[in-house]
């Protein structure tokens, strides 16, 4: 009997021990089931990086662009018009009241070999990015408009800004509206069609 008994309470004491064994296994395949889970996320992740990277590669895209237009920076000429406007025996002139999505880029003022006279350069962007300059001299008005269109011709017509006319030029590269007038030529020139270059033209103020 005892040993019987005790047969009985060795077997009923065996039990929780596959109990554990048996709460092992639920820890293993937890375990198998976060593995899976983690690896599911990588697989995931790998195959929207492909998709983005497919989407970059055929969607069209102009980097030379996007960098030439963050790399030029707008400067400010308030001193070098003061200075200008000094210098130059003739009226310099520059824009006023051009929206804020003109960007001038270059700026400078260069006197002649004899002091007597200079050339006025204000360098601007327009708003689609197109170039577009102020350019002004008292030298000899052919050569200088040669110099600052890169070789442009004069055109049939004229273009009208406010109450004045301007002459228009055309080359392979710049386009151009000129006025010559008594001790000074100011051009308008540049890569910006003439409907912007009119607009440069009819903000400028001559001090």
């Amino acid at each position: 009997m005892r040993g019987a008994v005790f047969a009985q309470v060795t077997g009923v004491t065996g039990g929780p021990v596959g109990v554990g064994a048996g709460m092992g296994d639920h820890r293993g395949v937890a375990g198998m089931r976060g593995r899976q889970t983690v690896r599911d996320m990588v697989l995931s992740l790998a195959v929207i990086g492909v998709l983005v990277g497919a989407i970059y590669i055929f969607i069209p895209h102009d980097e030379s662009a996007d960098a030439a237009k963050n790399a030029v920076k707008a400067v400010d000429y308030r001193v070098e018009l003061i200075t200008a406007r000094r210098a130059a025996p003739y009226p310099v002139a520059a824009p006023q009241g051009l929206p804020k999505t003109w960007r001038a880029t270059s700026v400078s003022y260069k006197a002649s070999d004899d002091g007597k006279g200079g050339a006025w350069h204000l360098g601007l962007l327009d708003p689609e990015e197109q170039y577009a300059a102020v350019e002004q001299s008292d030298a000899p008005a052919r050569k200088f408009i040669q110099e600052v269109t890169l070789g442009a011709t004069r055109t049939a017509g004229k273009q009208a800004v406010g109450s004045k006319k301007w002459d228009r030029y055309e080359g392979d590269k710049y386009k151009a509206l000129v006025r010559e007038e008594k001790g000074v030529t100011t051009v308008v020139t540049g890569t910006a069609p003439y409907g912007r270059l009119a607009d440069l033209a009819a903000a400028l103020v001559a001090k």
